[in-house]
C-alpha cells in the first residue's frame, strides 16, 4: 500500500468501502446544527478513498436535522461524518444506534456535543486532542528561535508524547472498539503536508499498534473488510521496516558485528522478566509458538510437559511464545507451567513470527547447545529421540 494512499484513507479511517445492503436494520442521526440557516448539511460514509455523501438536508433557522439511514451489512462498525463546507464531526455507527449531535456552526468540528454512543464520545475525545496536537505543531514551526533541526525533533518529541498517550489510554485498552481504529488513521499537518502520527511504514513500535488492533478485530469481527486492511497494513510496514533495517545493516563495520547462530526473540515473560533466547546458549531449546485458546492445546501442553520433565534435568529447556490475544488468559493458562512463557503482544502478527516464518499454529524449532538452529517441526518425525540426541552432542 502506497503512502500516499494511506494518507488519502487517514482522512478518517481506512475501510473498504460496503454500501449498504437491503437488510432492514437503519441507524438514526438527529440533532441540530445552529447558526447555519440555509446551509447544507451532508451525511458522507467513509470509504477506502475518500468520502461518499448518502444524505443531505438544508437546515432551517433552529438548525434541527433527522438522517434515518439504512444499516451497512458488515459485522464491523461503520464510519461517517457531518459536514457544512470544511467543518465535520466524525461518527461511528454500530448497526442501528440513535446518535445526536448538537454543535453550532463555524466551530461544530472543535466544540460539539455527543450522545447515544460510546465510541463517538472517545472519537470527540481523540479529535480534540488531536487539534491541540496541531496547534502545538504549528507554534513549533512558525518559532522564529528554532532551528529546523530542533523543530523537527521538538515535533517528534510531542508526537512521541501523543501516540503514547493514546496508545496506553485508548487503544491498548479497548483494540477491538471503532475508536482504536480511528486514532489509528489520524494525522497533523506539517510544511503544508498531511502526516501520519502511527506511521506503519517506517516505525516498529507504530506496526506493533496496527497488528494490536487487527488481531482484536479479527477476534471481534472475523471476516471484516476493516481487519483484512489492516492486516495489509502491518504485514506491509513489517517489510518496509526490514528493507530499511537491512540498508542500516549493509552500512555498519563488519568487524562491530556480533554473528549468532539464530535469531534471537527477547520478551517479557508471564512474570513480567525479559527471556532472551541467546541466553539458553548451553541448552537444546524447543522453541515453541503456540495459542493457548486453539483446538487441541491442553493435549499438547501434556505432551510438551512429558518431555520436559523427562530431559529438563539434563539440559532441556522450553522457550513458549504465546501469540495470544488476551494477555489476562495467557497468563492464567501459564501459571503453573515450569517451562519460560513469552508473549507477542502483536498475535499473529508479531514480527517474532515473521522472523521465523512461521505459516501456521502451533509451530516449533529445535535449538542445539550453541545457539544453532537444527530443525523446524516438518522436518521432525521423532521428536522424543531428535531432542535425545541433541542432548549427547
Amino acid at each position: 500500500m502506497k503512502m500516499t494512499r494511506i494518507v488519502a484513507v487517514a482522512a478518517f479511517v481506512a475501510v473498504v468501502l460496503m454500501l449498504p445492503s437491503c437488510n432492514g436494520r437503519k441507524f438514526h442521526i438527529n440533532g441540530s446544527i445552529t447558526s447555519a440557516a440555509d446551509s447544507m448539511l451532508y451525511l458522507e460514509h467513509s470509504g477506502l478513498d475518500g468520502f461518499e455523501t448518502i444524505d443531505s438536508v438544508k437546515l432551517n433557522a433552529d438548525g434541527t436535522f433527522a438522517f434515518d439511514e439504512q444499516a451497512a451489512d458488515t459485522v464491523s462498525p461503520e464510519f461517517y461524518r457531518l459536514r457544512i463546507a470544511g467543518q465535520f464531526i466524525n461518527l461511528a455507527v454500530d448497526s442501528t444506534e440513535t446518535i445526536t449531535v448538537k454543535a453550532e456552526y463555524p466551530v461544530m468540528s472543535s466544540q460539539y456535543d455527543v450522545k447515544g454512543s460510546d465510541d463517538c464520545s472517545k472519537i470527540k475525545e481523540l479529535t480534540l486532542a488531536q487539534q491541540q496536537l496541531q496547534s502545538t505543531v504549528d507554534a513549533l514551526v512558525h518559532s522564529q528561535r528554532m532551528s529546523v533541526d530542533s523543530t523537527r525533533a521538538a515535533i517528534d518529541a510531542v508526537m512521541a508524547q501523543y501516540k503514547n498517550m493514546v496508545t496506553r489510554n485508548y487503544i491498548f485498552k479497548a483494540p477491538m472498539r471503532a475508536y482504536s481504529y480511528f486514532a489509528l488513521f489520524q494525522t497533523i499537518v506539517v510544511d503544508g503536508q498531511p502526516v501520519l502520527i502511527f506511521n506503519p511504514r517506517n516505525s516498529r513500535d507504530d506496526i506493533k499498534v496496527f497488528a494490536a488492533v487487527a488481531t482484536s478485530w479479527d477476534t471481534f469481527y472475523p471476516g471484516s473488510e476493516r481487519g483484512k486492511n489492516l492486516h495489509a497494513i502491518a504485514i506491509q510496514g513489517m517489510k518496509d521496516v526490514r528493507i530499511m533495517a537491512a540498508e542500516q545493516a549493509s552500512k555498519i563495520d563488519p568487524s562491530k558485528v556480533q554473528v549468532a547462530n539464530l535469531i534471537d526473540i527477547s520478551l517479557p515473560d508471564n512474570h513480567g522478566v525479559t527471556r532472551s533466547l541467546t541466553q539458553l546458549s548451553g541448552k537444546v531449546v524447543l522453541l515453541d509458538f503456540h495459542l493457548f485458546a486453539g483446538k487441541n492445546s491442553t493435549q499438547r501442553i501434556m505432551m510438551l510437559r512429558e518431555l520436559y520433565n523427562k530431559y529438563h534435568s539434563a539440559g532441556f529447556e522450553i522457550y513458549q511464545v504465546s501469540v495470544d490475544p488476551d494477555e489476562h488468559f495467557w497468563k492464567t493458562q501459564t501459571a503453573a507451567l515450569p517451562w519460560i512463557s513469552v508473549r507477542a503482544p502483536q498475535g499473529v502478527e508479531s514480527e517474532e513470527l515473521a522472523k521465523y516464518n512461521v505459516q501456521a499454529i502451533p509451530t516449533f524449532f529445535l535449538i542445539d547447545r550453541t545457539n544453532t538452529v537444527r530443525k523446524r517441526d516438518a522436518q521432525i518425525t521423532d521428536l522424543d529421540k531428535e531432542i535425545k540426541a541433541l542432548l549427547a552432542e
